[in-house]
């Protein structure tokens, strides 16, 4: 037992390689509005993947239809991929619908930037620019990208370049209104609390599915409260620690490692659990350094929506409360869902087991999609 459990760990600190490529991630819009009445659109995205007309329902390109041509599309040089957006483009631009005061404008192509295509297995982040005028007296502004293009997070700036707020939308969702004049004021500090306390929620439930994974099998290898807590502080103290340093840019470790490992701790505190009833000493130590990974995954995310250059530390902590605050309803749902029968005989082998297998076969499913 003592040799698979550093077996077991060894190799999932080992785990490395990438999945991005294979992965859609959100568009990341930036929209800057000018004293000249003009606009502009940065949208940081996966041209082959627009190009290719891959479905951002697929979790997986290599599931689309067209995963063929996204995968030739990846390969080529930014010149000859620059051409196969072109012929793309007028139908990427009539699918966005950019409004003041309820009214359409029209969106002008400015420029495309694309990278060297490099290491292939990782998905290139393009830049697509857009710019249009702001109508004359306009006061209202909504964004809205289409479903068929995937989710986007959208970035609203000050002429200065300063975040003033930040949205991530998905289905299709139209942002909500951006009053020109008034949202130009910047937030409130109880204003960037409440909404980036949400935003931190919001990433767990029902974001994020690998973290909630991850919780519940902290909170299945024992119902006691003294496990639990030792082993919710652990997490809670090492992803707080990632999170401060990677978004101050002190430490940086690529997705396509981070990713991987994440999903490979759910497996391990899957597996573990099936293993022993009971916390052990490493348990807290493991789930302490998957913590830090965690925090990473957090600070991917907090990174690209972005955080007001005012308010950065308050927005920082409260994004943080606001995951602390997911991980409690996820362990207060589950309690209520089983915690009735933590004392009955069966409560293991019918609950903990199968349940942890599951939650060990889907991490598990996750790495090797993140890997390969």
């Amino acid at each position: 037992m003592h040799m698979f459990r550093w077996w077991a760990v060894g190799c999932l600190l080992m785990v490395s390689g990438v999945g991005s490529a294979h992965t859609i991630r959100p568009a990341v819009v930036t929209a800057t509005f000018a004293n000249d009445a003009t606009f502009a659109l940065g949208i940081r995205t996966n041209v082959e993947a627009l190009a290719a007309r891959v479905s951002p329902k697929h979790a997986d390109t290599n599931d689309s239809p067209n995963a063929a041509v996204y995968n030739q599309l990846r390969t080529l040089s930014p010149e000859k991929l620059k051409q196969r957006f072109q012929a793309f483009s007028p139908e990427f631009i009539q699918g966005i619908t950019v409004t003041f005061d309820g009214v359409k404008v029209p969106l002008q192509l400015d420029r495309v930037e694309i990278p060297e295509a490099g290491d292939i297995r990782l998905a290139r982040k393009s830049m697509i620019y857009l710019r249009g005028a702001i109508p004359p007296g306009a006061s209202r502004f909504v964004w809205r990208y289409p479903e068929e293009f995937g989710s986007s997070v959208l970035r609203l700036r000050y002429p200065d370049g300063k975040t003033a707020k930040s949205y991530w939308l998905k289905e299709g969702r139209p942002s909500p209104p951006f009053e020109l004049a008034k949202d130009f004021v910047p937030r409130s500090r109880a204003e960037v609390i409440a909404d980036y306390t949400v935003l931190g929620f919001t990433h767990i439930l029902p974001l994020g599915l690998d973290h909630i994974l991850f919780v519940l099998g902290i909170f299945l290898l024992c119902l006691q409260l003294g496990p639990i807590l030792w082993q919710v502080t652990a997490f809670t103290v090492a992803h707080t620690i990632t999170l401060g340093l990677s978004i101050y840019g002190i430490i940086s470790l690529s997705p396509t490692i981070v990713e991987p490992l994440i999903a490979a701790s759910i497996v391990y505190v899957g597996v573990e659990n099936v293993i022993t009833g009971t916390l052990k000493p490493w348990r807290v130590v493991v789930v302490f350094l998957f913590g830090l990974l965690h925090g990473m995954g957090f600070a991917g995310v907090l990174t690209e929506i972005g955080l007001p250059r005012s308010e950065f530390l308050t927005a920082l902590i409260a994004f943080n409360v606001g995951v602390e605050f997911g991980q409690l309803a996820v362990i207060v749902t589950a309690l209520a869902a089983v915690g009735w029968f933590r004392n009955r005989e069966w409560y293991r082998q019918r609950v903990v087991i199968p349940v942890s297998l599951l939650i060990s076969l889907v991490g598990l499913y996750w790495t090797i999609q993140r890997i390969a």
